[in-house]
């Protein structure tokens, strides 16, 4: 079943051009997806946030995830289908609990093939943090790598035609698996949100950007800081209500 599910994930992934363009549309009743979180309004060479799974999770089918990433579906050459992410995913427990657990995972999406879904760590702990980043690499254009906790996570990935052209997100997304039935719930937290200026790094707090919100969702910006909360489901939005930074 957790097979099964991750590859469910790896075939679906969101598409950030969709987000952009109609954030507000996304329920559990339109393709089952839901959002909450950050779009950049300006092309950069890269994302990374500290993202902290806080509990309040009800994943009764499909997945959720906390991620950061750059490109989407028709970003690529010739409009192909192009994106890197990297993040937190949850999946349904074994025992109906409704949350089995955190992996931390990347995935590629190259204009010739199919996604891919790559596991970096299994069963982490509700509540333990990670700083995950996607970074184009200084003096190499068009690859990418993927970062979690400072070390390198992937090999390069050659991702052509991404150079300077790409507004990278940081959000929080929840999927039905295609039951049509209640949206999952999800709580996470994105903090020290920063963009890449240039390839290899130049980080700079990620301030502004093009808020991504659902009917089912909310978000919460700490101030003008670089910090925020994506929440989903009645017990993570009364734990966001009383949330202290």
């Amino acid at each position: 079943m957790r097979l099964r599910t991750r590859l469910l994930l790896a075939a679906t992934v969101a598409s950030v051009a969709a987000l952009v363009g109609a954030a507000g549309a996304f329920a559990c009743g339109t393709g089952g997806y839901t959002y909450a979180g950050l779009a950049s309004t300006k092309h950069a060479y890269g994302i990374a946030a500290v993202i902290t799974p806080l509990g309040s999770f009800d994943v009764r089918s499909g997945h959720v995830a906390g991620w950061v990433g750059v490109g989407g579906p028709h970003q690529g050459p010739a409009g192909k289908d192009e994106w890197l992410q990297v993040g937190f995913s949850g999946f349904p427990s074994l025992d109906g609990s409704g949350h089995g657990g955190s992996d931390i995972y990347y995935e590629v999406m190259r204009p010739s093939g199919a996604p891919s879904y790559h596991q970096v760590a299994a069963n982490v702990p509700v509540g333990r943090s990670a700083r995950v980043a996607v970074l184009e690499m200084q003096g190499r254009a068009n690859y990418w790598r993927v970062w979690v906790n400072g070390s390198p996570a992937s090999k390069p990935v050659f991702l052509p035609g991404s150079h300077g052209r790409w507004s990278p997100i940081a959000t929080a997304e929840s999927w039905d698996g295609g039951s049509g039935g209640g949206c999952n719930g999800f709580l996470y937290r994105f903090g020290q949100v920063a963009l890449a200026s240039a390839p290899g790094g130049s980080w700079q707090p990620f301030v502004g950007g093009y808020p991504i919100r659902g009917a089912t969702t909310r978000l919460a910006r700490n101030g003008g800081k670089s910090s925020f909360v994506a929440a989903e489901g009645p017990a993570a939005l009364r734990t966001l209500a009383s949330f202290s930074w």
